[in-house]
């Protein structure tokens, strides 16, 4: 009897391997999904192979992306999301992107705690990740989670980014339809918005809408839009919707307008053009992403070419050229 709970006890704690986990998650089942996730956050090697093989099984899903200022209430708004699209019956998958915990280097879990109701009747599946110091709003691995929900049939899959202000773009990188959520009364909301984030909108949502400040809040955004603040290229006109995520009141407006940008997508052909754009950011910033771990790992192998740039026998940019394996002059190609 010992030794068939010790076997048992063994086979319990047993590491899945990633190849076999992914099954789980093509069947949709959440606990594969958090594990999996938790191996893509980790930079596992050994579920390199399984998250390119999910990437290649998904391709469907919505990808909406939510950001804003800190203060705007995205989570609140996320939640009120969650309850309008299980109502429909879709399968919300959501990825809330916090600051690291400045102990653990974990995600200070707010963002999770507040949908926890929404999600609770399992059409959602919510995952907080950590920026781990990554600046432009979003974690590392925040788009290998986004592969594993789509793989699992999860759309739309929401991404809800830190919200550090102007610098918050990435998400343009991440996403097919971008809500860029302000609050009333916040003048230096609007100056965000007026430094770098307007023009990434596609939807303005304005939150606490039954707020006296709202509609002016609101008239302050249709204004910018007006001197051309919408993405350059497109068809679509962004509109600026009020919202109250406490009360409910226009949340199904903001969901329409969110279906309608990307019915827009599809129709025009912008789907196939931001699909690229995504692509080729991704590609590029994986590429950067494996050269700094390279020399991480092997900081020796660096350190005779930061001697010869700090003694001024080499410049920075012949430097990173040698690293690379490229010969070529750099003033001249």
């Amino acid at each position: 009897m010992r030794a068939v709970a010790r076997s048992r006890t063994a086979k319990r704690g047993a590491y899945t391997p990633s190849t076999e986990l992914a099954k789980d998650v093509l069947s949709g089942r959440p606990i594969a999904i958090a594990r999996m996730i938790s191996r893509a956050e980790d930079g596992r090697a050994e579920a390199a192979s399984a998250l390119a093989e999910l990437y290649l099984q998904g391709g469907r899903a919505h990808i909406v992306g939510i950001t804003g200022v800190p203060g705007a209430g995205k989570s609140t708004l996320v939640s009120a999301l969650i309850r309008t699209y299980a109502d429909e019956g879709h399968k919300v998958g959501v990825i809330a992107v916090d600051p690291s915990s400045p102990f653990s280097g974990g995600a200070i879990l707010g963002d999770r705690v507040r949908m926890s109701d929404a999600a609770a009747a399992g059409s959602a599946f919510v995952r907080s990740m950590a920026t781990r110091g990554h600046l432009g709003g979003l974690a590392r691995s925040t788009l290998q989670a986004v592969d594993v929900l789509d793989a699992a049939g999860y759309s739309p899959i929401i991404i809800e980014t830190v919200g550090v202000g102007q610098d918050e773009v990435e998400v343009v990188a991440a996403a097919h339809t971008i809500v860029v959520l302000s609050a009333p009364g916040l003048g230096d909301d609007i100056q965000a918005i007026k430094a770098g984030i307007l023009e990434i909108a596609d939807i303005h949502a304005v939150s606490k809408c039954d707020k006296p400040e709202a509609s002016a809040t609101v008239s302050a955004l249709q204004g910018m839009l007006a001197l051309g603040g919408s993405s350059a290229g497109s068809e679509w006109k962004p509109p600026v919707l009020p919202v109250s995520s406490v009360s409910g009141e226009r949340i199904g407006d903001l969901r329409r307008a969110i279906g309608e940008h990307w019915a827009h997508l599809r129709r025009s052909g912008e789907l196939a053009v931001r699909q690229r754009n995504i692509c080729r950011t991704r590609i590029l910033g994986t590429a950067k992403q494996l050269f700094q771990n390279k020399f991480q790992q092997k900081p020796e192998a660096l350190e005779p070419y930061v001697r010869a740039v700090t003694e001024r026998r080499m410049d920075p940019s012949v430097a990173a050229r040698a690293l690379l394996g490229w010969e070529e002059d750099p003033w001249t190609t």
